[in-house]
């Protein structure tokens, strides 16, 4: 759970697959567990902001009626664009691929520009008359397009109205789920920073390695507080004071690349907080901290391998025992 405004990880739920049955209930259970400790803890929940997990929708629609929930623009953005881009195999479906980029920065204009839930559907509707060259609606919210007269090298590859490809590509923007969440696309705030956070995870959890429950939580403590420490890191300056940036070519642009701020070097000043908390507290009375059993429930073990991993280990610590004594 993230605080989106100052960009914070403020809560991690560490969720094992056999807690709940199976891995797809894991996403709900640990939203559920995060909610309630944060209101036990007297925080005010005002608003939330999720992808559109199906589970999570209907706690938030049963349960917790008095918080506003709304949908990730970028996750929607990601999922449309995928159809899209299923769409455009297609034979003479190639055109739809052409307007992947466009339609995709108009959902986040439609979720910028709109102060109603209304509003927000007129503008995205809008798009399905425009990529067809036609121009003028019939939603009095949103009468026609704002951009000027098109022409020359502006104009588009415009679909040709009842086409295979005209008509398959406005049931994708049209599809009734679609204008339905649209109502409640967040304005404001995206989730990018949760997968920022996921990317800093791997460096602390290399999915090549096994790890034990306790473990796993312990290095996810430790990122979000590498994250937190890092997450208002001021833009990167050469020596003349010019603000440097760096060319990527991320995996969601299909090969195309983007400019990106180059950030400072990030810095580590939690350890010292805790090395300090070592000596001055645990090292000093380490009695409250010897027994941690009964304080954290830890599930059984998830398969075969984490009991093989631990069997190695004990094999290897008794090999190394052996030829110490030796």
């Amino acid at each position: 759970m993230m605080d989106l405004k100052a960009n914070r990880v403020i809560d991690i739920q560490l969720v094992q697959s056999n807690e709940v049955g199976n891995s797809q209930r894991m996403e709900k259970e640990g939203f559920e567990r995060s909610l309630s400790l944060l209101e036990e803890r007297g925080v005010v929940v005002q608003s939330l902001v999720t992808d559109r997990h199906t589970g999570v929708q209907k706690f938030m629609r049963e349960q917790k009626k008095d918080i506003r929930h709304f949908f990730d623009p970028w996750h929607m953005g990601k999922g449309l664009g995928k159809k899209m881009d299923a769409l455009s195999k297609g034979k003479g479906l190639q055109d739809v691929g052409l307007w992947r980029k466009s339609v995709v920065n108009h959902l986040y204009w439609s979720a910028t520009t709109s102060t109603t839930g209304e509003e927000v559907v007129a503008n995205w509707s809008s798009v399905a008359n425009h990529i067809q060259n036609i121009h003028s609606h019939e939603n009095t919210l949103f009468p026609s397009c704002l951009h000027e007269p098109l022409v020359g090298d502006q104009t588009r590859h415009w679909l040709k109205p009842s086409t295979a490809a005209c008509e398959k590509f406005t049931a994708i923007l049209l599809s009734p789920r679609l204008l339905k969440d649209m109502h409640k696309i967040s304005p404001e705030y995206h989730t990018s920073g949760i997968e920022c956070f996921h990317s800093l995870i791997l460096k602390f959890l290399p999915k090549n390695v096994v790890f034990s429950f306790k473990g796993m939580l312990c290095r996810l403590q430790l990122a979000a507080m590498h994250y937190n420490e890092n997450a208002g890191r001021s833009q990167a300056s050469t020596a003349d004071g010019d603000l440097r940036y760096s060319i990527v070519f991320p995996k969601f642009k299909h090969g195309e690349f983007m400019v990106r701020a180059l950030k400072s070097n990030p810095t580590t000043g939690y350890i010292d907080i805790l090395m300090e908390l070592l000596f001055h507290h645990v090292v000093e009375a380490p009695q409250p901290y010897l027994d941690f059993s009964g304080q954290m429930a830890v599930p059984e073990k998830l398969c075969a391998q984490f009991i093989r991993a631990e069997k190695e280990e004990a094999v290897s610590r008794h090999r190394s025992r052996f030829f110490k004594n030796t």
